[in-house]
């Protein structure tokens, strides 16, 4: 059979992969996916869902599916959780915000949004789902891509998208830069009913209480039914870990000190899910001939929170002094004059700072409502001049 007349091979079942199967299929490609677990499923707690992914879900049809399950938040709120000092709020609920950026910002449970991908994939006549099949190899043939599994089975297709997670078989055939590394980082996740919710604690919003080398996010799942937890913070203690139960005495070593409602949030709990953080180096292809890599096979988790920094940022070119990387340690807002006291840590090499991207993302909105409303030159940049009111302190943080 011509490569042309193959249908495009998936690797991976999970949000990625039935996301980009049922995008082909809109564009009457014929998929088949390979799923090396028994069932398709997805692990895991809350997800973000900002703006542009509803004009996704939009395209795909699965905008009922999606708000079903869904809340949309009235804000985003960073709070310092030392001193409970509200540091951000973004109002990502109102109508302005719906105004500029035609979408809502909502939250889900991760299982919620592969759930929809899933059924949708099962309903096109053009998607074709395989379970229980671990790639383990794959040949690029020039016309077509041929695949191996551990049982023994082949398939061949026009082209292979490596969808296949931060452990990607596809990845290190491709690429080859071996094991992700050991971030650093590690991330407790929990949901709970909200009726174990004290009513002072419980809110419509998504709320970050940054602290001293950790952060606890949380905000209601599942219509308001459930209560997302998430805290992340240092350890050298791990090397590998992936959806297992985490110490909580350890957490509660970690977050001793901090506000009492970060510890009343800790509190709730008594079994966390683990999971030790990666990273890897970027890399500048992630392509070649018939093979593309996709989602967590491409990048790690912790580059999707650079995208609300990256919004901003290509909004404010002449900004250079505002750190890619630096963590807030001060922002005052006056009448005449933003100021912005950043401590800048030389992460590139070690590894993706969580607390440090956060805090890049508070300096870049506190000056946003300055910024958005200056007038671009002829060359679309934002001139010099009308920004002069805008100082950037750093403090430097270096790591050997």
């Amino acid at each position: 059979m011509a490569g042309k007349n193959l249908p495009i091979l998936v690797v991976g079942g999970g949000i990625g992969g039935l996301a980009a199967a049922l995008a082909l299929s809109k564009k009457g490609r014929a998929v088949q996916v390979l799923e090396q677990a028994a069932v398709f499923g997805e692990i895991g707690a809350g997800i973000q869902l900002g703006s542009n992914v509803f004009k996704m879900f939009a395209y795909l049809g699965l905008t009922e599916a999606i708000n079903r399950a869904a809340v949309f938040p009235d804000n985003l709120i960073m709070r310092d959780a030392l001193s409970g000092e509200e540091l951000i709020r973004v109002p990502v609920g109102s109508e302005a915000f719906r105004a500029r950026f035609k979408y809502p910002y909502g939250v889900t449970h991760r299982a919620d949004i592969h759930g929809a991908f899933l059924e949708a994939c099962q309903k096109s006549p053009l998607v074709t789902l395989f379970a229980s099949q671990k790639v383990v190899g794959y040949e690029d043939k020039g016309d077509r891509v041929a695949v191996t599994t551990a049982g023994g089975a082949s398939f061949e297709g026009e082209m292979l998208i490596g969808a296949d997670g931060l452990w990607s078989t596809v990845r290190a055939r491709l690429v080859g830069d071996g094991k992700p590394r050991v971030s650093g980082h590690i991330a407790y996740r929990a949901v709970i009913p909200t009726s174990k919710v004290p009513a002072h604690l419980q809110q419509n919003n998504v709320v970050l209480w940054a602290g001293p080398k950790t952060h606890l996010v949380h905000y209601p799942l599942r219509r308001g039914e459930v209560y997302n937890l998430v805290v992340v913070f240092h350890s050298s203690r791990y090397e590998e870990g992936w959806d297992t139960y985490g110490d909580p005495e350890e957490l509660h070593e970690r977050f001793k000190g901090e506000r009492p409602e970060v510890l009343e949030y800790l509190a709730m709990v008594n079994a966390w899910k683990m999971w030790v953080l990666c990273d890897r180096e970027p890399i500048k292809g992630w392509s070649k001939g018939r093979v593309v890599l996709l989602g967590d096979a491409l990048h790690t988790a912790e580059v999707a929170a650079l995208q609300a920094v990256k919004k901003v940022w290509e909004a404010l070119p002449h900004c250079h002094p505002i750190p890619i990387t630096g963590a807030v340690v001060e922002s005052v807002v006056d009448r005449d004059c933003v100021t912005v006291t950043c401590e800048v840590e030389a992460t590139y090499k070690t590894g993706v700072e969580m607390e440090a991207l956060y805090g890049c993302a508070v300096a870049l909105l506190t000056v946003w409502d300055m910024v958005k409303s200056l007038e671009k030159d002829d060359q679309g940049q934002y001139p010099d001049t009308q920004i002069r009111n805008l100082r950037v302190m750093k403090k430097e943080k270096r790591h050997v």
